[in-house]
C-alpha cells in the first residue's frame, strides 16, 4: 500500500509518500518546507503570509517529490483537515481534493492531533510490531497550539482526559521568549537559556492542585511578565534564571498532571507528542517518572516532533488497517472542509 500525504496546518508545507508492506512502514519520500525564516521577523506566524507561501510551495513540492511518477501506484491520498490555521488548511485540502478527484483516488482526512500521536509509530518499531501490548496508553500532546491529555484505548479509540483552558504550553514558551526579545521560534531558545539558569523565581504552578487533568499557562506567562516589569534592566543572567524558573514551573505541571492520571487509569505505556516533546527537560522528567512505575515511555524522534506529513500518512494507514478511516470517493471529496478546532478527535471519544 502506498499513501501520499500532505500537511499544511500552519507554516510548514510537508509531503510524504509512505509505503507499507507486511506491517512495516517505510518513507519513500519525506519533505518538509519550513517558513520559519519568513515569519522570524514578525516574531510569530502571520496566517495570510503562511497561506500565500503554501500557494507558492505546494505544486513545486509535488513535482519535485513525484517527478514523472505523478500519482502512479498510489492507493490513497491523505491530508490534514484540522485543527490549524483555516487559510493554511484550505490550501492543502484544496490541492489534495483536486488530485483525488481528477485521478479517481480515495481521500482520507486526518486530524492533526491524531497525526502527532502516530509520530510515535514512525519512531519506534516495537509499536509497529505489537501495538496491542502498549494499549491503553496515556498520551500527552504538547505543542504550540495544543496541550491535551488523552487516553488511547486502541487504534482510533480515544478518551479526552484534560486540555488547556487558555494558552497551550508551546504558545507560553514562545510568548515568554517574545517578552525578552529572544527571537523566534522562542521555545528552543528558552530551553537553551534555561539550562544555564537557576530556579530563582517562585513562579506559580497553575491548576496543579485542581482535581482534574486540565492545564492553564496564561497565569504563568503573566507571572513572568510581572517579574520582568519589576526590573529596570535585564541582563543575560536574569534571562537565564527567568527561563529556567519558567520552564521548571511548566515542566512540573505537565509531568505531575500526567503521572497523576495513573492513579485513576491503568495504562501499559505513556507517550508524548508535539513540538514541545523535543524539550529535553520534559522528556527526562517523564522518563524518571515512568521508570519509577516500570512503564515504557515513547517519544518521537526529534525530526517528527514538529509538523510533518509522515505522521499524517501513518495515521491514515492505521485508520485504514483498523477500519476507522473516513474514506471519501468521487463527489464525496467536495464535502471536505477544513476544521480549525480539535473537535474532529473528540468525535472519536
Amino acid at each position: 500500500m502506498r499513501i501520499l500525504a500532505l500537511e499544511s496546518s500552519c507554516d510548514e508545507t510537508a509531503l510524504t509518500l509512505l509505503k507499507t508492506s507486511k506491517g512495516s512502514l517505510s518513507l519513500e519520500k519525506d519533505q518538509v518546507y519550513s517558513q520559519v525564516n519568513i515569519h522570524k521577523k514578525y516574531g510569530g506566524v502571520i496566517p495570510e503570509i503562511a497561506a500565500r507561501q503554501h500557494v507558492q510551495t505546494i505544486i513545486p513540492l509535488l513535482e519535485e517529490s513525484l517527478g514523472r511518477r505523478k500519482l502512479k501506484n498510489i492507493d490513497y491520498l491523505a491530508v490534514t483537515s484540522g485543527p490549524g490555521l483555516i487559510t493554511s488548511l484550505l490550501l492543502g485540502i484544496t490541492t489534495v481534493k483536486t488530485l483525488a478527484y481528477s485521478n479517481n483516488l480515495p481521500l482520507i482526512p486526518i486530524n492533526h492531533i491524531e497525526g502527532h500521536i502516530y509520530s510515535n509509530w514512525l519512531s519506534h518499531k516495537e509499536l509497529v510490531k505489537n501495538s496491542k501490548k502498549y494499549f491503553p496508553s496515556l498520551i500527552l500532546i504538547i505543542s504550540g497550539g495544543h496541550t491535551e491529555l488523552i487516553l488511547m484505548k486502541g487504534h482510533g479509540k480515544y478518551q479526552l482526559l484534560g486540555q488547556t483552558v487558555d494558552d497551550a504550553v508551546g504558545e507560553a514558551f514562545d510568548k515568554v521568549a517574545k517578552m525578552m526579545n529572544l527571537g523566534y521560534p522562542g521555545g528552543p531558545i528558552v530551553s537553551q537559556l534555561a539550562e544555564k539558569g537557576n530556579d530563582e523565581y517562585n513562579f506559580p504552578r497553575p491548576m496543579l492542585k485542581e482535581n482534574n487533568y486540565d492545564f492553564s499557562f496564561s497565569g504563568l506567562k503573566t507571572a513572568v511578565l510581572y517579574s520582568l516589569e519589576k526590573k529596570k534592566r535585564i541582563n543575560k543572567r536574569d534571562k537565564e534564571n527567568i527561563c529556567h524558573s519558567f520552564q521548571e514551573a511548566a515542566k512540573e505541571v505537565l509531568i505531575k498532571k500526567t503521572l497523576k492520571a495513573l492513579n485513576s487509569y491503568k495504562v501499559n505505556s505513556i507517550m508524548i507528542a508535539g513540538g514541545v516533546a523535543a524539550n529535553k527537560q520534559i522528556r527526562e522528567g517523564l522518563i524518571e517518572g515512568c521508570h519509577k512505575r516500570s512503564l515504557p515511555l515513547f517519544a518521537p524522534k526529534l525530526k517528527y516532533t514538529g509538523d510533518n506529513a509522515a505522521m499524517i500518512a501513518t495515521a491514515a494507514y492505521y485508520n485504514i488497517k483498523n477500519k476507522k478511516a473516513r474514506i471519501l470517493k468521487g463527489k464525496q471529496i467536495f464535502n471536505l472542509i477544513p476544521n480549525s478546532n480539535w473537535q474532529l478527535i473528540k468525535n472519536k471519544l
